[in-house]
């Protein structure tokens, strides 16, 4: 009887020791599924997204990209990218898989954070939002002649995030913080009509909500600090990138949050800039790393 005792006793620790097991497992497998299906606030898988954002194509800068913060292509043409970085006001161009690149200067040292093309010219975007603006003839140069310096525009704020609507003729510069308080609840995004000569009128003001994205996202970790923005040909959607929340946002065309989509720091090690092609593949630019170079990831549309 006592060895049936001790016998009934083993059993049911071995039984309790396997369902422990069993409970760990299934939930790391529900913590596992829910990592790589990229689950809503609202509880759906976004599986409809168009860009797989896990699987890249990755093209690594040269080393004078290495700090690459604003990218944009001419008349969505993916053959040449055109490239600034922080520190110089040097334009660059180079053809995605090339080992070496080419850049005309059009401005002194300073914090430059975007760069787009419209009407056939170069807007550059310096952090206390100035605009450089010169005629893409300029390139090739080795210092563009011709360059239009804009200041006052907007009010005082850090800004980040520059993008143009060719459609229609617009476009539209992103602060990082709206306010110098900190406890801002938006970003806000001023547009500009674009003329033929490249001059530009005031054209509406904007919002971006922070609430709403805390809201969509499920998260209210930190407050949102927006490092770019592109226009999605296609949808008319924009897509907000934030380096620091490590977020990617789609808004409509009026900058109304429809979703967010986590980065994976591992693959985005510093992603400031965003910009689609012609075929609407989208692609993203990261600043280089301890480890890494800057590079650009490019994600094909899914047919």
């Amino acid at each position: 009887m006592k060895y049936n005792k001790t016998f009934l006793a083993s059993g049911l620790l071995i039984a309790s020791a396997f369902l422990s097991v069993s409970c760990v497992n299934s939930s790391r497998d529900d913590k596992q599924k829910d990592s790589t299906e990229n689950v809503s606030a609202g509880g759906a898988a976004k599986s409809d997204f168009p860009y797989d954002l896990a699987n890249p194509v990755k093209y690594n800068m040269p080393q004078n990209l290495f700090e690459i913060s604003g990218i944009v292509f001419h008349n969505g043409d993916p053959k040449e990218v055109f490239a600034i970085q922080d520190e110089d006001g040097d334009l660059f161009h180079l053809g995605l898989g090339d080992k070496e690149s080419k850049y005309t200067k059009f401005g002194g040292k300073g914090d430059y954070e975007d760069v787009t093309i419209i009407k056939n010219y170069f807007i550059v975007l310096k952090s206390n939002g100035e605009l450089h603006t010169f005629p893409i003839t300029e390139l090739g140069k080795p210092e563009a002649t011709n360059v239009t310096k804009t200041k006052d525009l907007i009010p005082k704020a850090e800004y980040e995030g520059l993008a143009a609507d060719e459609k229609n003729s617009m476009i539209y510069v992103l602060t990082k913080d709206s306010k110098a308080d900190s406890k801002a609840k938006a970003s806000s995004i001023y547009g500009f009509k674009v003329a033929d000569d490249a001059s530009l009128t005031a054209a509406g003001e904007f919002s971006l909500s922070h609430k709403a994205i805390q809201k969509a996202s499920g998260s209210e970790k930190s407050r949102f600090r927006p490092s770019a923005l592109a226009k999605n040909p296609k949808t008319n959607e924009w897509y907000v990138l934030s380096s620091v929340n490590k977020l990617l946002v789609v808004t409509d065309a009026d900058f109304k949050v429809k979703t967010t989509y986590p980065l994976d720091p591992n693959l985005f090690n510093q992603p400031e800039g965003i910009a689609f092609d012609r075929d609407n593949n989208l692609y993203i630019s990261n600043e280089g790393g301890t480890l890494s170079a800057g590079n650009i990831l490019m994600f094909k549309l899914k047919k």
